[in-house]
């Protein structure tokens, strides 16, 4: 077994009229992509809801994330947070919307080309 300690500090807001609470969580200088899925947030009220609590934010937003996205997909997303200087990721959905924030986040960080192979490089020693 590995030795290692782990902090991971989370705050979850869950409930109606809880979104408004991103405003005071998020740094106000921020630059945020918002991710999300197919645009069913749009048609909930959601959308809206994070639009209206990120008012004295920068954001930008990187939609059309799939069940089980796609490398491609994902990908996608780094051109937006290269030429936008994003620093805060926002994933607004469902799991596979928070497991492709997670990626797309991971892949912001690596330098050089074959980011898929890098991940499997990477689990593959933590499960020798």
């Amino acid at each position: 077994m590995l030795n290692f300690s782990f902090q991971n500090p989370t705050r979850i807001h869950f409930g109606e009229g809880k979104i408004t609470a991103i405003s005071h969580e998020i740094p106000v200088d921020a630059r945020i992509l918002l991710v999300y899925g197919g645009g069913s947030i749009k048609g909930n009220g959601v959308y809206q809801q994070v639009s209206d609590a990120l008012t004295e934010h920068t954001w930008f937003e990187f939609s059309g994330i799939e069940p089980n996205p796609t490398y491609d997909t994902l990908m996608k997303a780094q051109e937006t947070i290269k030429a936008e200087n994003i620093d805060y990721l926002l994933a607004v959905g469902g799991g596979s919307v928070v497991d492709g924030a997670k990626f797309i986040t991971a892949a912001a960080f690596y330098e050089g080309d074959g980011v898929v192979n890098a991940f499997i490089h990477t689990i593959e020693q933590l499960a020798a």
